[in-house]
């Protein structure tokens, strides 16, 4: 009998002890989060009288230093507290990339310079690849769909580009980075649309591919596409403009001095032997910039996609070149070279392989980025005229 009265006074009080739980005030919201926590391994102990010794008020002290919610509450005021200004940019730079769109390889390479690590970029046109002839896929449509941005080059350099951006319902900010590019070059009849009308203003001529899209092989016009890029990755992604004006500004130092350094080894050659051949029309800003001559090229095009130029075409251009005395001729990395091949055996003059025109080269290659791309070019063209 005394051991049951004894049984039946500890149930009691057990019952007791949970009833003024129940009666409490409430704590505070984190308080009241850590011991429920705490009370777990307590409900599911045996009973008996060990169990019963920490009471809620004694156990929650004696846990705090190891639970991580207890440690979490005081950390909330430092949050608020403004973090020196490296932590804030290296805050900003772990957060969403801004996703952006360019049309071909060597404007995505201006872009990614500038934008670096705060660009989530997709180049539709790849390296080796030739923009002229582009057909996109379904995976450049989504891209586009989830665009902030998208680059192009313009001047009808990517004639494709309208009906992506119509089918992938984008709703991208397209940024032509030749508008108010200072004397672009006009279109000659049969090349791109049939020459230059002046009742046109620029941005309509362009649209209908009126003027020379090569705009990149002038250094000083790469830096006009540089400071379009800066200005529209500052306005969509204001928050990191300062980085996108400081990676630019570096970008031009070192433009500017790839220009100087190009008008200075074209200055090695001779003025008479500044005449340059090509597959396509892709040289004329820089034959203007550095004082070279356009003798020919095969297609007679600014574009890729005109049928191989006729028999008597060929016979022309190969009298063109032994006239001028050019000791060489140039084959391009997004054209065929055969038909630069059967040129150069009937002038009798040496072809000198793969200019980087409209694309970047392979990833590890001498042209894998644009400044890579410029000096490869001229230092071809400058030793192959040499001779």
């Amino acid at each position: 009998m005394r051991r049951l009265a004894l049984a039946l006074a500890l149930l009691a009080g057990t019952a007791l002890g949970a009833g003024c739980d129940l009666l409490a005030p409430a704590a505070p919201r984190a308080a009241v989060e850590t011991t429920a926590a705490q009370r777990v391994p307590p409900a599911t102990a045996p009973a008996g009288a060990k169990p019963q010794q920490p009471a809620p008020t004694t156990a929650a002290p004696s846990a705090q230093p190891a639970t991580p919610a207890a440690e979490a509450t005081p950390a909330a005021p430092a949050r608020a507290t403004p973090a020196p200004a490296a932590q804030r940019q290296a805050a900003t730079l772990s957060g969403p990339r801004l996703k952006v769109v360019a049309t071909f390889s060597i404007l995505g390479d201006l872009v990614r310079t500038v934008g670096g690590e705060r660009l989530d970029l997709r180049v539709l046109v790849g390296p080796e690849s030739d923009t002229h002839t582009f057909e996109p896929s379904p995976a450049d449509v989504a891209a586009l769909a989830e665009a902030t941005l998208v680059f192009e080059n313009g001047l009808g350099f990517e004639p494709w580009l309208d009906k992506l951006y119509a089918s992938a319902r984008s709703r991208a900010r397209r940024v032509v980075v030749t508008v108010g590019l200072p004397s672009p070059i006009p279109a000659t009849d049969g090349d791109h649309g049939g020459g230059d009308k002046p009742d046109r203003d620029q941005a309509e001529q362009s649209a209908h591919g009126e003027f020379d899209p090569h705009v990149w092989h002038d250094a000083q016009n790469a830096m006009h596409m540089v400071r379009a890029i800066r200005d529209a990755l500052a306005q969509a992604d204001p928050a990191n403009a300062a980085t996108h004006r400081a990676n630019a500004e570096r970008y031009l130092a070192e433009l500017e001095a790839l220009d100087a350094w190009i008008i200075q080894r074209v200055a090695t050659l001779p003025a008479a032997r500044r005449k340059l051949v090509t597959a396509h029309d892709t040289f004329a800003y820089f034959a203007r910039r550095y004082g070279s001559a356009i003798v020919g090229t095969a297609l007679g095009s600014f574009t890729t996609e005109t049928a191989d130029p006729s028999a008597a075409r060929i016979v022309e251009l190969v009298r063109e070149i032994r006239a001028a005395g050019v000791p060489a001729i140039f084959a391009e990395n997004v054209s065929n070279p055969r038909l630069m091949q059967r040129i150069a055996a009937e002038a009798g003059v040496a072809l000198v392989p793969d200019l980087y025109t409209d694309a970047l080269g392979k990833p590890n290659s001498p042209g894998d980025t644009y400044v890579k791309v410029i000096r490869s070019n001229v230092e071809k063209i400058v030793t192959a005229l040499s001779r």
